[in-house]
């Protein structure tokens, strides 16, 4: 590394930084969601039993709690049915490996722009691990059939509409990356937005000058 411009090595120090946020988000994810399923390392004598499904632990009364749910769809709950739960697992995985090789192919974009999508990385591989493994981890499905484990249980209102009930959420913290890096998307393109207006002002500002001396 040290034979690298030192241009070079900020840029791939960056990059390794956004990439480290991925890899703590689903370390994050995945301990938290073995504390709430359980687990078992025979070879170590280990064996977590976690909380049973559909258990809840209130935390804030009415409002957020723990939950353990298992859901075969994608974030905050919704499931589209099992028909579509090969596609869901297929189009993550694709999209998880296209974000990584876009962040290891654009390491010069804006550092808030690479953190936005190391989230989104993160929490999209949090839940893919589920999706792929955790049927045969847990001995209840095969591979790209397992089910996400959420249970961060917020009920914010309760609005019924053709027979489901909307604003009640229960997900997991990959869902939380995966939310915070689409906001943070946002952001930094309406900064762009807002900069190239900038610029876009100035300039006619400048032709309308050199228009009146003239």
């Amino acid at each position: 590394m040290h034979f690298l411009p030192a241009e070079r090595r900020k840029i791939l120090g960056t990059n390794l930084k956004v990439l480290l946020v991925s890899f703590c988000v689903v370390i994050i994810d995945q301990l938290s969601k073995l504390f709430v399923k359980g687990f078992s390392i025979p070879v170590l004598k280990l064996n977590f039993s976690g909380i049973h499904t559909g258990q809840r632990i209130p935390i804030v009364d009415g409002l957020f709690s723990i939950t353990f749910v298992e859901n075969p769809g994608i974030a905050f709950g919704i499931n589209f049915g099992s028909n579509f739960k090969i596609l869901i697992s297929l189009f993550t995985l694709a999209a998880s490996v296209g974000l990584l090789i876009y962040l290891l192919k654009n390491r010069e974009k804006s550092f808030n722009f690479r953190l936005s999508l190391a989230l989104i990385l993160g929490g999209a591989a949090g839940n893919l691990i589920d999706r792929i493994f955790y049927g045969v981890f847990y001995g209840y499905a095969p591979l790209l059939y397992g089910k996400v484990v959420d249970f961060l249980d917020f009920r914010m209102f309760n609005l019924f509409i053709f027979n489901r009930t909307f604003g009640n959420y229960v997900f997991n913290f990959a869902d939380v990356s995966v939310t915070a890096g689409v906001i943070l998307l946002l952001y930094v393109f309406n900064k762009q937005k807002a900069a190239v207006k900038n610029i876009d002002t100035n300039v006619e500002n400048i032709l309308a000058e050199k228009e009146g001396s003239n």
